[in-house]
């Protein structure tokens, strides 16, 4: 799935909820894994706090309110 700049997205696996702010990259048993980078606006345990985090694409779903 492609992700835009801007796009909110959920993580399957923590549940941190976030704004799409960027993509970078790791190299993983040398393989070359994209990565997102969200700026976490909530976190699954309800801490209202802003912090970024980095994870592989398929690990993020698109999140809507509707």
């Amino acid at each position: 799935m492609i992700f835009t700049i801007g796009d909110y997205v959920l993580n399957q696996q923590t549940g941190h909820l976030g704004k799409v702010i960027g993509y970078g990259h790791k190299v993983i048993n040398n393989i070359q894994i994209v990565t997102l980078k969200v700026l976490v606006a909530e976190s699954a345990n309800s801490e209202k706090r802003e912090f970024i985090v980095e994870d592989k694409i398929s690990a993020w779903n698109r999140w809507s309110v509707v």
